[in-house]
């Protein structure tokens, strides 16, 4: 029986996957296998000894300790394009904002409340205030071209937009979904330079940290509009107010607003509303209790942000999982452990990321006895090791 704690309210078509005869599902519930969650901050929380796995129902793992994750084997999973719709959607959304002063019209027709008959002429005489532009003809650089950036760039170019994308990392699968009315360019100063709007796809790190500042700025046109529905921190809102002042930014719309956010003009805030829909939150439910079962059950990854991606099929005997400090001679060791216990293997997988290697073996006996894992566990470098009789 495997025991999955919720640390969010997770959809229930996701949790539906796990069957009642052989998973218990809870918020609280003591020695979790796997932790389910989507914005809960687990950085202060007591990771349980026997915690195998942690999923997160969405694209962002910044609420996840992942080294400490990591060191204690770990693996964590996320999510990665089961919400990319309903980004694509409200960035799309915040152009059309960036662009015409809805918000602002909205706000002022309801200033005409009491007026009677006269609200249609007042509305003809105040339309005037509000006149924006269309988005056809304009250009769109797109920074990140991953499954959102890819589903931006394409819905753009569909509305007849000139749409050019940067992504040095860009990956075959998402360059082979990209429209070829998108034009990719390699250097991020050719970008913004021709940019009337400029979206920002890419993940927040270190590296990334205020990644639009005051020398990107410096590289696009005066007025351009910047929308970021990806992570607060890529933008340094110091510099932004610098830029918004001097008429560099004529619109900055962002689904991750701070008290500077707030109190800027010319910035329309919205409460991260990006996956915010009943469709994102069911596939990420879904997506993140496909690969959790899957690793529970058999040991395959996918999508994890810390260990490498390994899938096997199960030939029907015993499963040993295995995760080492990916040096040499591990290979050897394991299979003389194995040779001594007399297991045969009979399928063998092994994978690395980084300093992690992991491996699958399938061997043909069932039941292999816990004392295996013990022995294997002895050895230095190994630091997790599990067996799925």
């Amino acid at each position: 029986m495997f025991k999955i704690q919720t640390l969010n309210k997770i959809d229930p078509d996701g949790l539906k996957l796990f069957p009642l005869d052989n998973y218990e599902i809870a918020s609280e519930i003591p020695n979790p296998d796997a932790i389910i969650l989507r914005s809960f901050k687990m950085h202060d929380m007591e990771l349980p000894s026997t915690l195998k796995a942690v999923a997160r129902a969405g694209a962002g793992v910044n609420n996840i300790p992942i080294e400490k994750c990591t060191e204690k084997g770990i693996v964590v999973f996320n999510t990665p394009g089961a919400n990319a719709n309903g980004v694509k959607e409200a960035v799309i959304a915040a152009m059309l904002l960036a662009s015409r002063d809805f918000i602002g019209a909205a706000n002022w027709a309801k200033t005409l409340i009491g007026k009677g008959d006269e609200v249609p002429a007042l509305v003809e005489q105040g339309k005037k205030n509000f006149a924006g532009e269309e988005l056809k003809g304009k250009t769109l650089a797109v920074i990140g071209l991953g499954a959102i950036g890819v589903l931006v760039a394409n819905a753009a170019a569909a509305l007849r937009m000139n749409v050019i994308g940067y992504d040095p990392y860009m990956s075959v699968k998402h360059a082979l979904k990209l429209s070829r009315e998108v034009t990719w360019v390699e250097g991020i100063q050719v970008l913004l330079q021709q940019a009337d709007f400029v979206t920002i796809n890419i993940p927040l790190t270190p590296e990334t940290k205020g990644y639009i500042n005051k020398d990107k700025f410096a590289m696009m046109k005066d007025g351009v509009k910047i929308l970021n529905f990806a992570r607060g921190g890529l933008v340094d809102h110091d510099d932004l107010k610098g830029a918004i002042e001097s008429g560099k930014v004529s619109s900055y719309v962002t689904d991750f607003p701070d008290e500077k956010c707030l109190q800027m003009d010319k910035v329309i805030s919205i409460p991260h509303l990006g996956a915010s829909t009943k469709e994102s939150e069911t596939n990420c439910a879904i997506m993140a209790a496909e690969q959790t079962r899957e690793y529970l059950e058999n040991g395959n990854i996918k999508n994890s942000v810390n260990f490498p991606a390994a899938e096997m099929e199960r030939n029907g005997g015993s499963r040993i999982i295995i995760a080492n400090k990916n040096v040499p001679n591990m290979v050897s060791q394991i299979s003389s452990i194995l040779a001594t216990k007399g297991l045969n293997i009979d399928n063998m997988l092994n994978r690395k990321r980084d300093d992690i290697a992991y491996n699958i073996i399938d061997v043909g006996t069932s039941n292999v006895d816990e004392s295996v894992k013990e022995e294997l566990l002895a050895v230095e470098g190994i630091f997790m090791v599990r067996i799925l009789n």
